[in-house]
């Protein structure tokens, strides 16, 4: 663990101190501890997180956070479909490459539950170019890298 940092607030403002001053000190913090580079970044889509971490390592590749797209999605769906609706939404986010990605979104949208809540399709649409960068990442390539490499029989 590299750290916790609480950002100090206000108890009638819960998230007034998540701001862009606040990432920017944590991700300079992480740098000043010996943070070089960081690969990949996944952001809940708090304002200033995002540039905050390109500011101090521009290289990283920001994703937004699937959970989050899909809870956003969903409060916007009546509770009686929500389960169903979420089977639907895994097409998306499981989508080996962003181009089946999107297939399955016009799909989801073209869907009874797509015309049924189209708001739902929003969310999707309008997180979409910061949603898919992980895609560009091969399925097997981090996993690949981790395991242990096979000993040859002799």
């Amino acid at each position: 663990m590299l750290g916790i940092w609480l950002a100090k607030t206000a108890p009638d403002t819960a998230t007034a101190g998540e701001g862009a001053r606040f990432w920017g000190g944590v991700m300079t913090d992480l740098r000043n501890r010996g943070v070089r580079d960081v690969l990949i970044a996944c952001c809940d889509g708090l304002p200033g997180f995002e540039d905050a971490i390109t500011s101090a390592f521009p290289l990283t590749v920001t994703q937004r956070c699937v959970v989050h797209l899909i809870r956003n999605s969903l409060r916007l769906v009546a509770r009686r479909d929500a389960g169903e609706v979420a089977n639907e939404l895994r097409a998306i986010y499981t989508a080996p490459t962003a181009e089946a990605a999107f297939d399955a979104l016009a799909s989801f949208a073209a869907s009874p539950w797509g015309t049924k809540y189209p708001q739902a399709v929003r969310v999707w649409e309008q997180a979409w170019d910061s949603f898919t960068p992980f895609l560009a990442f091969s399925p097997a390539g981090p996993q690949a890298a981790l395991q242990p490499p096979t000993r040859s029989s002799r």
